[in-house]
């Protein structure tokens, strides 16, 4: 990832229509972080003034509401002491963070913010407050390290690629106190390029694992996944409401499982749209294979006659 954009940010936005501080990504008219900078601010840099355009990175999220990030320290300062933030993570409410916390304790971390979520939720809330933290910090001027017990600790793939961008932007520092990767590193280093590889290739080893597992199940009988509540008669009554114009929840009120677990229940409304949705898409289905039949016949048969010998 090019360092253009940090330097770009190092200057106000000139443009009456931006004019965002330093610090921050240009933005549209409609108040939306802009797809790149804009041109009367980059060239403001020498070594970009004949660039064509210079684009916002991802950790920018063109396209989304923007917002005024801290400005950038003075490049030219040295760093004023050095923090050193901690995180731990527990993938569920039974594992304990006592170990990782201790750890973090020992090697130095003044504020350590701790969670017990998984990495596949979208918002880590506690994740999110230690890296505005850090940023914040190294806003200010301040050195920053962000501590983690284990690389696993911050999240997998997708997730840890975009974790190095943001490091890698605000110029925050990394360390890794047990496991492969343990010592400290540059986010602008190949480091996180194997450590997304490495988190990635463990999920699909896991993915992989599963579906192992539910395939050996099946050949032993073993049904996977939810259990069938529609059946024809539900369907067939499920039309029968529909073409009276009644609302997928008032549809769903007068149908009853007659099978299964849920014996006697109603289903869901979700149940009744995705029961009416599969047999839409078979009714068009079926009524669009005749003209495709005919349309295949006469390929068919113009290939005959552009084959027969005169």
């Amino acid at each position: 990832m090019s360092d253009d954009f940090k330097v770009v940010e190092a200057n106000d936005c000139p443009m009456s229509t931006c004019a965002v501080p330093a610090g921050s990504p240009c933005r549209t008219a409609a108040g939306k972080v802009a797809v790149q900078y804009h041109t009367a601010r980059f060239k403001l840099v020498p070594h970009l003034a004949k660039a064509l355009k210079v684009p916002m990175p991802a950790v920018r999220k063109p396209g989304s509401d923007w917002a005024e990030l801290p400005r950038p320290a003075n490049p030219g300062a040295a760093p004023a002491g050095h923090v050193r933030i901690g995180y731990a993570r527990a993938s569920t409410a039974r594992q304990s963070l006592d170990t990782q916390i201790d750890s973090l304790t020992e090697a130095g971390a003044t504020r350590i913010f701790s969670e017990k979520i998984s990495t596949r939720v979208a918002s880590r809330p506690e994740f999110e407050r230690a890296i505005a933290l850090t940023r914040e910090l190294r806003a200010s001027g301040v050195a920053v390290t962000l501590v983690v017990h284990e690389h696993k600790r911050l999240g997998r793939g997708i997730d840890l690629a975009m974790l190095a961008e943001q490091l890698r932007a605000s110029d925050v520092g990394l360390e890794f106190l047990t496991g492969e990767l343990k010592g400290s590193h540059d986010p602008s280093g190949v480091v996180f390029t194997v450590l997304a590889a490495l988190s990635g290739m463990e999920r699909e080893y896991i993915r992989d694992r599963t579906l192992e597992g539910h395939e050996s199940a099946r050949r032993r009988g073993k049904i996977i996944g939810g259990a069938q509540v529609s059946d024809e008669t539900m369907l067939s009554m499920a039309l029968l409401l529909r073409g009276q114009e009644l609302s997928l929840r008032e549809i769903a009120a007068k149908l009853v499982i007659t099978k299964g677990a849920k014996k006697g229940q109603h289903p869901s409304a979700a149940t009744v749209m995705r029961m009416l949705r599969e047999h839409d898409r078979l009714a068009l289905a079926e009524a669009a294979v005749p003209p495709q039949r005919e349309a295949l016949a006469a390929v068919v048969e113009n290939g005959s006659r552009l084959s027969t010998p005169f």
